[in-house]
């Protein structure tokens, strides 16, 4: 394992020739002898459904419980390993931002390179805010740095703005081919780039109040989502080699092994919300939707609680990933902060809208559920309602909706199983205890006294 931070690209390999033959012999013209810029984007983009796609971001959420196999879902001090992201994703991004080969034959370079640095930011953010101090400045140098120091986190939060801000400058006229997530929309790749920044300065709010305030109005003033056509989602197919890992685990494993938690349909049910239906199927043995106690080790079955929605686990199912509703969201969350104008009610109001659109393809029910006791909005507890919408809006991107949870403390009726409180991070992969020991324990000692516990808590988490 010690490259484990080599660019190992095995799409981009260069292919072997033998001396002993002529050239058009041995050269095949149809296959590539080198990955193209957005062939690399490509293939990074195919991982961007795991960053949600994991029951364990769940049970951080506490979304679904486990219905047979509990133990996983009772927060058992565990290694977590993040070496999958810089060898398969964050390498190939960073073999284009790199590369001395790019040809505008697939759209202007500048722009292949824009959307390299932005998908490696938003990879990097989100890894961040799993792990805290993680290697940035010094990794993905292949053979020439396998000890990458551990950057603070808050060093790379703020290399992350810069990023972004001067991906989105690079960008020109001229869209991309080979794209598979906004189709080659150059316009779309920027204004992610935008509202990225933005949910990232909302996640200063506790520790930097100065510094939010001024990235999230600066990336609002560039250009952020304005609809929910603009929402960043993979959209898997009815196809085994590209289908929802949701699919492959209930219907080929025959897995039932989660339920709704009571918590998540005790938020819901009583407010008739129009997206449990999607959420969740109604128990098999009463018709109603019922939540199971997340974490209850003596209550198990599949007849008795509301199982993972049909929708959800199809196999050419979305993932949501970035959204519109959390852009506004956050405005509303901005506004009763105070940092930006206008009406909290109402951008709270078309939080709640985009997201049932999105989710149930309609708004036919939103006028009343807007007049739910509890779901209309009250300024003297207006945090507490955006921060609750919106993690029902997050529904199965668990570890969004946990980072959230643990800036806000919103929802707060998050169970503790067996007295275990939900982590504040997860904990680094055992194998860098060896691999890069030095580096390892300067960051243990930095930020939590030596200890790789998963209650140590992050930079803006403090």
């Amino acid at each position: 394992m010690k490259n484990i931070y080599i660019n190992t690209l095995l799409i981009a390999l260069f292919i072997t020739s033998c001396s002993n033959f002529d050239e058009d012999i041995n050269t095949n013209p149809n296959v590539p002898s080198q990955a193209s810029g957005m062939q690399l984007i490509a293939q990074a983009e195919l991982s961007l459904p795991g960053l949600s796609s994991s029951p364990q971001g769940e049970f951080m959420s506490q979304y679904l419980a486990e219905t047979q196999y509990v133990g996983t879902s009772l927060y058992p001090q565990q290694s977590t390993s993040f070496y999958g992201w810089y060898q398969g994703p964050l390498a190939d991004l960073q073999a284009v931002i790199t590369s001395d080969n790019l040809t505008g034959t697939e759209g202007p370079i500048e722009n292949q390179i824009a959307v390299a640095k932005i998908l490696k930011a938003y990879y990097f953010w989100n890894l961040t805010d799993r792990w805290g101090d993680i290697p940035y400045s010094e990794a993905l140098k292949g053979q020439e740095d396998f000890t990458p120091i551990y950057d603070s986190q808050e060093s790379i939060y703020k290399d992350l703005f810069a990023e972004l801000k001067e991906a989105s400058n690079m960008i020109v006229t001229g869209n991309l081919s080979n794209d598979i997530i906004y189709d080659g929309d150059i316009s779309k790749w920027k204004k992610f780039s935008n509202t990225v920044r933005m949910l990232m300065a909302l996640r200063l709010s506790e520790v930097d109040p100065a510094t939010a305030q001024a990235e999230f109005v600066s990336a609002i003033d560039d250009g952020v989502f304005t609809s929910n056509d603009d929402n960043l989602f993979f959209q898997h197919l009815a196809d085994a080699n590209n289908q929802n890992y949701w699919y492959g685990q209930i219907v080929n494993q025959n897995r039932e092994w989660w339920a709704l938690t009571e918590g998540l349909v005790d938020q819901m049910k009583p407010v008739n919300d129009p997206r449990l239906p999607i959420y969740g199927n109604p128990a098999r043995d009463s018709g109603e939707y019922v939540g199971m106690l997340y974490g209850d080790e003596v209550n198990l079955g599949t007849q008795e609680y509301s199982l993972l929605g049909d929708a959800i686990y199809a196999q050419d199912a979305p993932v949501y990933l970035v959204t519109y509703a959390q852009v506004l969201f956050a405005m509303a969350e901005a506004s009763q902060r105070g940092w930006i104008a206008g009406d909290t009610a109402s951008f709270y109001e078309s939080a709640i809208e985009s997201s049932i659109l999105q989710w149930t393809g309609n708004t036919d029910t939103v006028a009343d559920f807007m007049m739910e006791p509890g779901i209309a909005f009250n300024d003297a507890i207006g945090i507490e309602q955006i921060a609750t919408q919106r993690w029902v809006h997050l529904f199965m991107f668990g570890y969004e909706a946990w980072a959230e949870w643990r800036r806000t403390g919103f929802p707060n009726m998050m169970v503790s199983p067996n007295g275990a409180a939900v982590p504040a991070r997860l904990s680094y992969p055992d194998n860098e205890a060896f691999n890069n020991e030095v580096n390892y324990n300067e960051a243990l000692d930095r930020q939590f006294g030596g200890e790789d516990s998963i209650y140590g808590q992050l930079w803006w988490d403090k």
